[in-house]
């Protein structure tokens, strides 16, 4: 074998070499289905799902589920007959009819809210001619009740209205994403999920509203807020009660992760708690022309007892009617996989620098060799 042709043969040899294991050397993130079928066990097996319309019908099933499951207010039947009653430190005003020593002692001008009767830490309160009374836990028809059977030994008579000056008895917070959390007083007025918001100035631009935690005695429930917003599901706009700890998380917790030939691989944030799997790609800017290969999208969900991948056939135009229906859940990773020559492509470029640096030496040798021959 002459000199001239050992590259060109070396350089063919390492191309050959290439060509029969790109798809294991290639580098970047690989997915091979084979291998990741094989990773199951019995317990947890990783399944391959291809997006069909069957598919569509088990999430539909599964949101019809989720929506009767959703956690029930238990204070719901309260609520047509609720009444505030009587808390600690709560400031009651006492109005006499027709005796103003006894509805305005500190004169015409005073704050009910300052001079009014205050109810003590064991649920107490004074009053003049009336003594200590317990007070806590009633409600305002029954103090006026009690008021005004101990003032008729003084009073015939007596006609008197009692009502909550101050209420500071009875406390809700809010924290999270919300505008201006705070500390909210419960009144006389039944406080609710969204009225609780409501009064921190609204949402804040990153809330997460599918899974508003709701502390309440140690338990805390997960309330479907954009259920309510959507669907009208008044079940998840909860009564408050005292005590109550309501949270809105942020979204920045529930992102879907695009990766692999889209044109701009990002973390996206599920707009209202919901995203399809068509816009996950198309906020991606879509595949990349180049190097994707549209036959092979996964989608990774690993948050269950079972993991599962879903594939999807774009390759055809009618496969994005599917994708623009089948729902993305929060930490879904989508998978846009590589076109075969893609990955040759890549390993030539890597290696291709390697090989020129052989061949030049193998040149420089025979140049040497020429010249010591005297060629």
């Amino acid at each position: 074998m002459s000199a001239p042709a050992r590259p060109a043969i070396l350089g063919l040899a390492a191309l050959g070499l290439l060509a029969t294991g790109c798809r294991s050397i290639a580098p970047g993130l690989q997915f091979k289905p084979d291998k990741l079928e094989a990773r199951g066990t019995t317990e947890q097996p990783i399944a391959i799902v291809p997006i069909s319309s069957k598919v569509l019908v088990e999430q539909a099933e599964a949101r019809v589920r989720a929506a009767t499951a959703r956690p029930k207010d238990p204070l719901a039947d309260e609520a047509a007959s609720w009444q505030y009653r009587i808390a600690p430190f709560d400031v009651l005003s006492v109005i006499v009819w027709d005796h103003p020593e006894l509805t305005i002692p500190a004169g015409e001008f005073r704050a009910a809210e300052t001079f009014g009767n205050a109810v003590q830490a064991d649920g107490t309160m004074f009053y003049p001619h009336v003594g200590v009374i317990e007070v806590g836990g009633k409600t305002l028809p029954e103090v006026r009740v009690l008021i005004a059977e101990r003032l008729r030994k003084y009073i015939e008579n007596p006609q008197l209205d009692v009502r909550i000056a101050a209420f500071r008895g009875q406390r809700v917070e809010v924290t999270g994403e919300v505008v201006q959390p705070t500390t909210l007083p419960i009144s006389d007025v039944p406080l609710r999920v969204q009225d609780a918001i409501a009064a921190c100035r609204g949402l804040a631009p990153g809330a997460w509203t599918r899974g508003v935690a709701l502390t309440r005695e140690g338990r805390t429930y997960r309330l479907d807020l954009q259920a309510f917003y959507d669907e009208g599901d008044r079940s998840q706009n909860w009564l408050l009660k005292d005590g109550d700890v309501l949270h809105v998380p942020s979204r920045e917790e529930n992102k879907v992760f695009v990766l692999g030939e889209v044109m701009r691989q990002s973390s996206k944030l599920m707009a209202r708690g919901r995203m399809t799997l068509a816009e996950a790609i198309g906020d991606s800017e879509g595949f990349s022309p180049v190097s994707s290969n549209p036959g092979e999208v996964y989608v990774f969900r690993g948050r269950y007892d079972a993991p599962r991948v879903y594939r999807l056939n774009a390759s055809s135009a009618d496969a994005m009617l599917l994708a623009t229906q089948f729902q993305l859940e929060p930490l879904d990773v989508v998978y846009v996989a590589p076109y075969g020559l893609t990955n040759w492509n890549r390993v030539v470029t890597q290696i291709l620098p390697t090989i020129q640096g052989i061949w030049q030496s193998v040149d420089l040798a025979n140049r040497g060799q020429n010249v010591l021959q005297g060629n």
